[in-house]
Parts: structure tokens; C-alpha cells; sequence
């Protein structure tokens, strides 16, 4: 049996990898893993490495808070200050289990941010435009991958998270595509990227659309339309007035609820390609699952608020950790062989969003 001082990558990654056939990749496990013993058992196998992973985002989110500077910046650094520990066999299964299991809580949690009144609320114009940008910006990201000379799964995952959510979208969107040797690099370096153009965007975006003479509600629709990250569309919207940041963060969160078709539809091409292109029946991914049925509960108005703000609480502190296991799993040298074509495609996919966004909000 594994013991919690005995394991190494390969055997710790041996036993995660059965998450994957539990979140709709058909195929994914073609042999039965070893997995431990009993609950007491897996516990002792996984505790360091979530126990670092915790620790880590917890100064993340006290340096973000007292810095004010994003959050998830924070934990991808430090992670990867802490790379060390992931080649070394005790913290091994925790970072796995952080950087997955827990990722995916995570995910389902958004849910709870999201009601359908909410969604409706904004009319047709900014349902449009957000549809439009979210499927236009992620066929930008595959087309324009091969043109860089980079793999469509990375178009992919940058415009995802680009029209999507930054980086719970990346984190998501990764957590479907196929696994190769690059994939852990390259989440990290979309979620590295995403961020620092969002904070960009939060500084950069308020002037732009005053300078556009966007009014306040339109200034929210373009704030909320193309910003990456929530917390920069809130410090964004509210910079400008209360009436802004309330119509940006109701967009926003239409993005976010883009989400759940987005994954699934990409589960099911990724499924469907499996094995030279045969055709494989792909189950809806769980942690999908829990972030439709928390939307559905959550617009019954079957949820008090503390509820709510509960899951907003642990989804972002369960994906800051699995950032911060991501972080541990990358090192700055494989980061620095990328070169600048990755970052570049992504200043393409955000300057495709923000001009469509733009130009949607100047015609209504």
C-alpha cells in the first residue's frame, strides 16, 4: 500500500488522475489506479500538500488584501517559489488533490454568485454582445494558436479565459482539454497572463470609457464585457459610479454563467476526438453539475445571503489554493521558454473583446 512517506509524482499523479474519468473525459482511465486503502488512509496521504497549498493562498490573501493587488498573482508566485516540494515525495498527492479536486469545488461554488433574474435583467443588448464576444474571441484564440505557432488547445484555454472569467476560466477550461506535457505549463501561464492584463484593464478601462462618453450604464456594459477577472470589474464599475459598477458586475457575472456551456461544449469536442476522432460518449463533468444546480437553487431564491456569501467565501478560497498548487507544480524556468508568443496572442484576444464590445455598445 502507498504510505504517505513513499509516494513519488508518478504514483501520486497515478491515483488524481482517476478525477478526470470523474468529470465527463470518456477514456481518460483506460486501467484501474491504485487508491488508498480507507478515508483515513487517503487523508494521511494528501495533508501536506494541501496543508502547503493553504498556507500559501492564505498569505496570498493577506498580502492581496493589504496591498490591494490581485490575489491569484500572488498565489501563482509563491507557488512556484515553493516548486521544490513538488519534486519531493510527501507533499506530492496534495498538490495533486489541490490542484484538481479542489479546483473543481471551486468552479462549482461560482454558482452561488449567479441568478437568473440577474442574467434576464440586462436585456438583449448586452446578452448579445456577451454571446458574440465569448464565442467569437474563443474561435479567435483557435484560429490565430496556429498562426503563432501554438497548439489549438492553448487558443483555446487563452480565449476562454480572456472572454470568460480570467482565471477561474482557465482553471475550468483546463480541467476538460487533453492532457499533455506542456498543460500545467501552460494553465500557469494563461493565469499569470490573464491577471496582469486585467489588472491592466481595471486601471486602464474606467479612462478609456470616459474618454468614449460612455454614460453610466454603458460604460458598465463595456466594463463588465471585457475586463477578465471579477474583482478588477468591481474596482473598475464602482471607480466610476454606483449605478456603473452595479450594471459592469451584473454583466460580469452573465460571463461567468458562460461558463457551463462553454466547458461542456469543449468536453464533448475533446471526447469526441479522443482516439484517432471516433466518436465517444462524453458525461456531463460534475463539478458542472454543481455549478448549474447552485444557479438553478440560487434564482428560485432558495439560498439566504449568508449561504451565498458562504460559497463565494470557499470558491474563492478553493481556487486560490488550487492556484497556489498549480504554482508549485510549474517552475520559472519551464515559465521562461515559452517565449512571447503566447502573451502575444492574448493581447490579441483582449484587444479582439474589448473593440467588439466597444463597437456593440456604440451602435445600441
Amino acid at each position: 500500500m502507498i504510505s504517505d512517506l513513499d509516494t513519488d509524482a508518478a504514483s501520486a499523479q497515478a491515483i488524481f488522475q482517476s478525477y478526470d474519468g470523474m468529470e465527463g473525459l470518456a477514456g481518460a482511465i483506460h486501467t484501474p489506479q491504485p487508491r488508498p486503502a480507507n478515508r483515513r488512509a487517503f487523508v494521511r496521504l494528501i495533508y501536506p500538500g494541501l496543508l502547503v497549498a493553504a498556507t500559501i493562498a492564505l498569505a496570498a490573501t493577506w498580502l492581496a488584501d493589504h496591498y490591494r493587488s490581485p490575489v491569484m498573482l500572488f498565489a501563482l508566485l509563491f507557488g512556484m517559489s515553493f516548486h521544490f516540494l513538488y519534486e519531493e515525495g510527501r507533499c506530492v498527492a496534495g498538490i495533486e488533490f489541490s490542484s484538481k479536486a479542489v479546483l473543481r469545488v471551486g468552479v462549482a461554488l461560482l454558482g452561488a454568485r449567479i441568478t437568473a433574474h440577474q442574467i434576464l435583467e440586462l436585456g438583449a443588448m448586452p446578452i448579445a454582445t456577451v454571446v458574440a464576444a465569448i464565442a467569437s474571441t474563443i474561435a479567435l484564440g483557435a484560429l490565430a494558436a496556429g498562426r503563432f505557432g501554438l497548439g489549438r488547445s492553448f487558443g483555446v484555454l487563452s480565449g476562454g479565459a480572456v472572454a470568460i472569467c480570467g482565471a477561474s476560466a482557465a482553471l475550468a477550461i483546463a480541467s476538460v482539454l487533453p492532457r499533455t506535457s506542456a498543460s500545467e505549463r501552460d494553465t500557469i501561464l494563461t493565469v499569470v497572463t490573464v491577471t496582469l492584463l486585467s489588472t491592466i484593464a481595471m486601471i486602464a478601462y474606467p479612462l478609456l470609457a470616459t474618454a468614449l462618453g460612455f454614460d453610466h450604464v454603458h460604460a458598465g456594459i463595456f466594463l463588465g464585457g471585457t475586463i477578465h477577472d471579477v474583482a478588477q470589474v468591481v474596482g473598475a464599475g464602482y471607480s466610476i459610479s454606483p449605478e456603473t459598477g452595479d450594471v459592469a458586475t451584473y454583466v460580469k457575472l452573465l460571463r461567468v454563467s458562460m461558463l457551463l456551456p462553454v466547458v461542456f461544449v469543449i468536453a464533448i469536442v475533446v471526447g469526441r476526438g479522443a482516439k484517432g476522432g471516433s466518436r465517444v460518449k462524453v458525461s456531463l463533468p460534475l463539478f458542472l453539475v454543481g455549478f448549474a444546480a447552485l444557479v438553478a437553487v440560487n434564482s428560485a431564491g432558495l439560498l439566504p445571503k449568508f449561504v451565498t456569501d458562504l460559497a463565494n467565501d470557499a470558491s474563492r478560497w478553493a481556487l486560490v489554493t488550487a492556484i497556489a498548487a498549480l504554482g508549485m507544480k510549474t517552475s520559472f524556468k519551464d515559465l521562461a521558454k515559452v517565449g512571447w508568443k503566447p502573451i502575444a496572442l492574448m493581447v490579441l484576444e483582449t484587444t479582439w473583446i474589448a473593440a467588439l464590445t466597444i463597437v456593440a455598445v456604440k451602435l445600441s
